[in-house]
C-alpha cells in the first residue's frame, strides 16, 4: 500500500505541475481552456468552473490540458481565444511552460532538502584516486590499480568521483578508453564496465579511499569521556587500519578492555584510549560512525538554492549524455524505467523518509521536463520544433504533413512505452 500511495503522490504532483504550466501560460495569453485533467478517462471526479472542466481520471499515468481550437480537427470559429488564433510566439510559450515547470519543481524540491542540512560524502567532490579494486571486476581485468588517479574516461576529463560516475554508469558492456596517472606517468588502457543491478548501471568495480568518521558522539558515553569528538577520522584501532565495519566489530568485542583509536582531527593525528562499556552482548562507546568522511552542510535558503541549481545541472548533463548514448547505441535500453519501476522506487523512498522521497521526485521531475523537450512529435518538444521550423520557412506546414509527422511521433511513443513496460516486467520477474 505504501508503494501505491507513494507512486500516486509522486506522479500526481509531477503531472499536476507540468499541466499547470501549460494552463497558466495559456490563460495569461487569453487562450480558453476547455479541460484540465489529472489521469485519463473514465472520470472519477469532475466539476466545471469558469468555463473549464476539471477532472481526475481513473488511469493515473499522465494528464492533459485541452485548449480551445488546439488542433485543426477541432471545431474552430477563428475566435481570438482559440489556440491556433494566437501567434507562434504565444504557442511556443504554452508548449514550453510544462517542461519548464518540471525543471523549476526539481530545483525547488532539492532546495527544500538541502536547506535541512546534510552530511555530504567528501569523496564525491574529490579527485578520483582509486582506493580499492574489487576482485574480478572490470577494473581488475583492465589492469587498474589502487593509487591510480583517473584522468579521462572516453571523451570526458574526470576531476571528481561524481564526474567519474557520470562517465561510466550509462555505458555498461561498452568498451571505454581510460587514462590514469600512475607513479607520475600517464597510462592508457581500455575497460568495459560491468552491468550492475537490475537497471544495468555501468560499474568499473572501484571505490575511493574511505576512512571512517565519527558522525555523532554521545556526550554521556565512554567516547566523549575519552575526548573523542564529532568529525574525528578513525585511522586505526590498536595500530591496525580498519574500515567502518572493522572498527565497530573491534569495539563490540572489547567490552571492558581498553582500546586505542588513532584519530585525525584538524589534520593532526593523535591516540585516544577508550574502554567500551558492555551493553547486552556487545561493547559500546556511544558513537555513530560513517563509512566515509563527510562534510556537514547547513546552508541558508539562498545557498541551498545554489546547491540545488548546481546538482540539477550535473543531473541534466548526465541525462543528456544518457539520451545521447541511447541514440548512439552506447547505453543499454534496459536502463529505461517505466511506471512499475517508478512505483517501486517511490515506495522505497517513502519508507526511508520524506527527504528521500523529495529527492526522488526532483530527479523524476527533471527527467520528465527534459524528455518532454525532445523534438519528438506529440511531445512538447516536437510541437516546439514544428513551430520553429514553420517560423524558419515562413509558412505553415500542410495538415497532411503535420498528420504524418504526428502519427510517426505517436508510433515512436508507443514503441518507447512498450519498451519501458517490458523492462519493468522483466525486472519484476527477476
Amino acid at each position: 500500500m505504501t508503494t501505491v500511495l507513494a507512486f500516486l503522490f509522486v506522479l500526481g504532483v509531477l503531472v499536476f505541475v507540468h499541466e499547470l504550466g501549460h494552463f497558466i501560460v495559456a490563460r495569461l495569453h487569453g487562450v480558453r481552456v476547455l479541460r484540465f485533467s489529472l489521469g485519463f478517462d473514465p472520470k472519477l471526479v469532475r466539476f466545471v468552473r469558469g468555463g473549464t472542466e476539471y477532472s481526475i481520471g481513473v488511469i493515473p499515468l499522465g494528464g492533459f490540458v485541452k485548449l480551445a481550437g488546439e488542433t485543426a480537427e477541432d471545431q474552430r470559429t477563428g475566435a481570438p481565444d482559440e489556440f491556433l488564433s494566437k501567434s507562434k510566439w504565444v504557442r511556443f510559450q504554452v508548449y514550453l511552460a510544462g517542461p519548464v515547470m518540471n525543471v523549476l519543481l526539481a530545483v525547488a524540491l532539492l532546495t527544500v532538502t538541502f536547506s535541512r542540512g546534510a552530511d555530504l560524502p567528501l569523496f564525491e567532490t574529490s579527485a578520483p584516486v582509486i582506493g580499492k579494486v574489487a576482485a574480478g571486476s572490470a577494473a581488475e581485468r583492465s589492469g587498474l590499480k589502487p593509487g591510480d588517479r583517473i584522468l579521462r574516461i572516453g571523451n570526458n576529463d574526470v576531476n571528481t568521483w561524481n564526474e567519474l560516475y557520470q562517465a561510466v554508469e550509462p555505458h555498461a558492456n561498452h568498451e571505454l578508453d581510460v587514462v590514469v596517472l600512475r607513479d607520475g606517468a600517464r597510462v592508457s588502457t581500455r575497460v568495459t564496465p560491468d552491468s550492475q543491478t537490475k537497471y544495468e548501471i555501468g560499474s568499473l568495480g572501484i571505490s575511493p579511499v574511505m576512512r571512517p568518521q565519527l558522525l555523532m558522539v554521545d556526550p554521556k558515553g565512554p567516547a566523549a569521556r575519552a575526548g573523542l569528538q564529532r568529525g574525528d577520522v578513525v585511522l586505526a584501532v590498536n595500530g591496525q587500519r580498519l574500515d567502518q565495519s572493522g572498527v565497530m566489530d573491534r569495539i563490540h568485542k572489547s567490552a571492558g578492555k581498553p582500546i586505542t583509536l588513532q584519530i585525525e582531527r584538524a589534520g593532526q593525528a593523535r591516540d585516544v584510549t577508550v574502554v567500551p562499556e558492555k551493553q547486552g552482548e556487545n561493547g559500546m562507546i556511544g558513537i555513530t560512525i560513517s563509512v566515509f568522511e563527510v562534510r556537514r552542510v547547513d546552508p541558508t535558503l539562498f545557498q541551498a538554492a545554489k546547491l540545488s541549481v548546481r546538482r540539477n545541472w550535473e543531473d541534466t548533463v548526465r541525462i543528456v549524455d544518457t539520451i545521447r548514448g541511447l541514440v548512439q547505441g552506447r547505453t543499454p535500453m534496459r536502463q529505461l524505467m517505466g511506471p512499475v519501476a517508478i512505483a517501486q522506487l517511490s515506495g522505497t523512498a517513502a519508507q526511508i523518509g520524506w527527504t528521500a522521497l523529495l529527492e526522488l521526485m526532483a530527479m523524476i521531475s527533471l527527467n520528465l521536463g527534459l524528455i518532454n523537450l525532445l523534438p519528438v512529435p506529440v511531445m512538447d518538444g516536437g510541437q516546439i520544433a514544428i513551430i520553429a521550423f514553420e517560423g524558419l520557412i515562413r509558412r505553415d506546414l500542410s495538415m497532411r504533413v503535420k498528420e504524418r509527422v504526428l502519427l510517426a511521433g505517436a508510433a515512436l511513443i508507443v514503441l518507447l512505452m512498450a519498451t519501458v513496460i517490458y523492462n519493468d516486467v522483466m525486472r519484476f520477474l527477476r
